[in-house]
This record gives structure tokens, C-alpha cells and sequence, in this order.
């Protein structure tokens, strides 16, 4: 894997990152407003089965 496939990876994420936040704000606000009431746990478990789908993505789209 190069740098630019990486880098090409990356500008993809912020591209959607985002789009919510450019199209709806006041959506986005209140989508982060309810995420600073879960628990830490929840949200780290919610980030590893993120992590884990991504790669399993990965994984069928690379092959």
C-alpha cells in the first residue's frame, strides 16, 4: 500500500465526514449533542464495531 492510496483514503473520510455537517448543521448539532450523553463504554464499543466493519469492507473490496 503507498502513501498515496493512504492519503487518497483519508480525503475520502473528511469528504464525508463532512457532508452531514455541510448539508444539515442544525441535524449535526443535535446528532453531537446526543453523543456527549452516551457512555464512554458505549462509544468505544460503537468505535470498535465501526473499526471492525470497515475492515471486514475492506477485506471483501481488496480481496
Amino acid at each position: 500500500m503507498s502513501w498515496s492510496e493512504i492519503l487518497t483514503a483519508l480525503a475520502l473520510v473528511l469528504v464525508i465526514e463532512g457532508m452531514l455537517p455541510f448539508i444539515s448543521p442544525m441535524s449535526y448539532r443535535r446528532m453531537v449533542m446526543e453523543i456527549t450523553r452516551l457512555s464512554d463504554n458505549y462509544i468505544r464499543n460503537l468505535g470498535l464495531v465501526v473499526m471492525f466493519a470497515g475492515l471486514l469492507l475492506l477485506y471483501f473490496v481488496r480481496g
